[in-house]
């Protein structure tokens, strides 16, 4: 059996703001970090977003690994882990320089993993890098290039939907369905199903059917109503069962996946308010992905001014809700009164990480603009009493270094799948209007 080659890889600044803890998942593969990677963790280190976080982190560790060897053969990470290295910036390669200029930071983290590849003929140098572009320039000077992918959902096709459709279901387990005590034996159905714990079912034979949802606790699988919430009133099965999930208080976790219309944060927010009484705040948070990837200083005004547009979405849906309840409706009051007393908070989600989340309903808005660690970070600041939901459309990514397969929404749906105290639902049908519907499918 022959040897397996050892790798040298090349890590870049954008894994490594992506998860500081990388460095322990290449097994006993070499890491060298090019020293223009420590410069830009530099301009990181301050803040109080992830990323900032990810590079103080990241510094820390390699300070603790620090010795002599760190700029020369390099130090060893850990158990069964190789070592790590420090490489220092030198000359650019003449075979870059008739292609890239040399005073960009990513044409240096190039020329670096370059000069290893041909300093080190008996190791396979990789370039790992979370951006595209530079991947493509490693390839085109003949090196190896990979995106980081420790994090990633495998097989998106394969994503949990959170339901499914039962056929040919017996005619008198339906008619059970709509007698007291609305629920049948799971094994009533069919030995041979296995369901995931609140799994959502819709149960038919030919022109009945049932909605339901499969108990873990009891094995029973109960049958789900049609009810409103705070006005807002499910218009199909898959919002039928999400503002089930998102009712429910003994489900601290809930995701809601689907296309832009579907109903996600208007469902999630309708949701809140009916219940209200269970939670201490409302907490509406979205993450800022600016456009073109600028930061929002570039934006003229004063803070609020500049956060506006990115909340925008969420003041549009509270108009839906209280377009519902006309004026005289206390209900539709009440939506302003808890804006001006602030137990309904919006804010980027920046803004939000740092509150105590106790007895707190939180929605997090476009999901998938979050790494897997973002996700990760809100749901284990989750207090007593607290709920989270994650909405998000995983085929709508904003974020420069995220895809289907990275975000932190699909990671979420695809690790917490059948656990207890978590259900998702992915909305299919657009609602918002025929125009929306037809738009989001062929455009």
């Amino acid at each position: 059996m022959t040897e397996r080659k050892k790798k040298l890889f090349v890590l870049d600044t954008n894994v490594i703001l992506h998860d500081s803890s990388c460095i322990y998942n290449f097994q006993e593969h070499d890491i060298a970090i090019p020293i223009t990677v420590l410069e830009e963790l530099d301009q990181f280190k301050k803040g109080k977003e992830t990323l900032n976080f990810h590079a103080r982190e990241f510094v820390r560790t390699l300070d603790s690994l620090s010795g002599s060897k760190l700029f020369d053969a390099g130090v060893k990470i850990g158990p069964k882990c190789g070592k790590i290295m420090l490489k220092v910036e030198r000359e650019f390669h003449q075979d870059l320089a008739l292609i890239y200029s040399g005073h960009a930071p990513d044409h240096r983290i190039l020329n670096t993993a370059y000069r290893l590849a041909r300093e080190y003929p008996t190791k396979q140098v990789i370039l790992v890098t979370k951006d595209l572009t530079l991947r493509m320039k490693a390839k085109s000077v003949g090196l190896m290039a990979r995106d980081y992918t420790t994090d990633h959902v495998k097989d998106i096709s394969a994503l949990y939907n959170g339901n499914r459709t039962v056929e040919d279901v017996p005619e008198g387990i339906i008619n059970r369905m709509y007698s007291d005590p609305f629920e049948i034996e799971a094994t009533s159905l069919s030995p041979e199903l296995r369901y995931l714990p609140n799994e959502y079912l819709i149960l038919r034979n030919g022109k009945k059917s049932s909605l339901a949802v499969f108990n873990a606790v009891t094995q029973k699988i109960k049958r789900v109503n049609k009810v409103a919430a705070y006005g807002i009133t499910p218009r199909n099965a898959e919002q039928t069962f999400a503002l089930d999930a998102l009712m429910n208080t003994t489900i601290p976790l809930v995701s809601i996946s689907g296309k832009a219309g579907t109903g996600k944060t208007l469902l999630a927010l309708a949701a809140a308010f009916e219940r209200k009484r269970c939670y201490r705040q409302i907490f509406i948070a979205r993450p800022i992905i600016p456009l073109s990837n600028r930061d929002i200083g570039f934006l003229p005004g004063d803070m609020k001014s500049k956060l506006d547009p990115y909340m925008q979405p969420l003041y549009d849906n509270l108009g839906v809700i209280q377009d519902q309840c006309p004026e005289p409706n206390k209900k539709g009051c009440r939506v302003r009164e808890l804006v001006e007393e602030e137990k309904l908070i919006i804010a980027p989600l920046s803004y939000i990480r740092g509150r105590s989340l106790v007895k707190i309903f939180f929605i997090v808005d476009e999901a998938q603009n979050l790494t897997p660690h973002e996700v990760k970070t809100i749901i284990t600041r989750a207090g007593e009493g607290t709920k989270v939901v994650f909405t998000g459309d995983i085929f709508q990514i904003d974020h420069p270094y995220l895809d289907l397969h990275s975000n932190g929404l699909s990671y979420l749906i695809e690790k917490m799948q059948g656990q207890q105290i978590y259900a998702h639902i992915n909305l299919i049908k657009g609602e918002r209007s025929q125009l929306a519907e037809l738009a989001s499918d062929l455009l």
